[in-house]
């Protein structure tokens, strides 16, 4: 140790505050930041409770009562059995009028007398979709909700009851208790160049869909894989299979959001936040189906588990 005197006098120990300074900032030092199970559980009982409100709430699920695919032409709508679409019994006109299809545009002519909405204004005769729109009309009548759908070349009706049984019966989802330790860190590896996979759908349709990347992620020291798809500026949207979908999940496999990454490529992926497409709620549903690459060999006992309240 060596001493130094200052220009005032005072004496300095050369080695020693430097230690001295080490020490009061190791002091002050943060301990790492521990994980909060407690404000994980809230976060996943949240997610779910929101979850269960979209499903029973207007634009969800539970309420389906119908899906009608359009020929070309003319189509006739209305409770009696003789119509090309049948609507249910009792909540519509018994020939309420037709939808007529042009090369993938789709207009609405109600029978005098039929008072049809749509989107909130009496309507007789008007286009309800086109294909280049960004929005197209709902139309109601009664407890009936409906607007027309498209997947690939072809269009359909897909009908709402607000007054359905589906939504009065509705108990709830079973799940996995919620596991910290399928909270996993993962990362997103980008493609060089664009990258699209294809998705098929239940009714055997397949598209190419844009892939911003695969999510890498180990579990039990062993790497796995995930093609993700765009889900809004904020999420990725992932579809999954795993080994619990012979029997304790839906068996075409789950869903899953996750937050965009960091600028470096890190994420959090939850499985506790999987759940169930809406085939598993109603037939009434076009549901993606997991591509191959994403069907997990090992089994994910985490998020909802196989809803029994509607038989297939």
């Amino acid at each position: 140790m060596v001493q130094k005197r200052t220009l005032d006098g005072k004496v300095f120990l050369k080695g020693v505050v430097p230690m001295i300074t080490l020490l009061i900032v190791a002091g002050c030092a943060r301990p790492e930041e521990k994980f909060d199970r407690l404000a994980h559980l809230n976060e996943v009982e949240q997610w779910h409770t929101k979850r269960i409100e979209e499903l029973k709430g207007e634009n969800g699920w539970l309420n389906l009562a119908g899906l009608y695919w359009l020929k070309e032409g003319p189509n006739t709508f209305g409770s009696d059995e003789s119509n090309d679409i049948v609507f249910p019994a009792g909540k519509m006109d018994a020939r309420a009028g037709y939808f007529l299809v042009k090369n993938g545009v789709v207009e609405i002519h109600a029978r005098k007398g039929v008072e049809i909405l749509a989107d909130s204004v009496l309507v007789k005769d008007k286009i309800i979709f086109h294909p280049d729109s960004a929005k197209n009309s709902q139309l109601a009548y009664g407890s009936l909700l409906w607007f027309i759908i498209r997947r690939d070349d072809q269009v359909g009706v897909r009908l709402r009851d607000l007054e359905s049984k589906g939504v009065e019966e509705f108990s709830g989802i079973e799940r996995y208790e919620v596991d910290p330790a399928w909270r996993l860190n993962a990362k997103l590896e980008i493609p060089v160049t664009a990258k699209r996979i294809s998705i098929t759908n239940v009714l055997g349709q397949t598209t190419d869909q844009v892939s911003p990347g695969t999510l890498v992620f180990d579990v039990q020291d062993q790497t796995y894989r995930l093609d993700a798809l765009e889900g809004g500026k904020e999420e990725l949207f992932i579809i999954f299979g795993d080994a619990t979908n012979e029997n304790e999940t839906y068996p075409a496999g789950r869903y899953l959001y996750i937050k965009v990454p960091d600028s470096l490529g890190n994420t959090i992926i939850d499985f506790n936040k999987s759940y169930n497409p809406p085939c598993a709620f109603t037939p009434f549903a076009t549901c993606p189906l997991p591509p191959a690459q994403n069907i997990l060999p090992v089994a994910v006992r985490a998020g909802e588990k196989l809803f029994k309240g509607y038989s297939h």
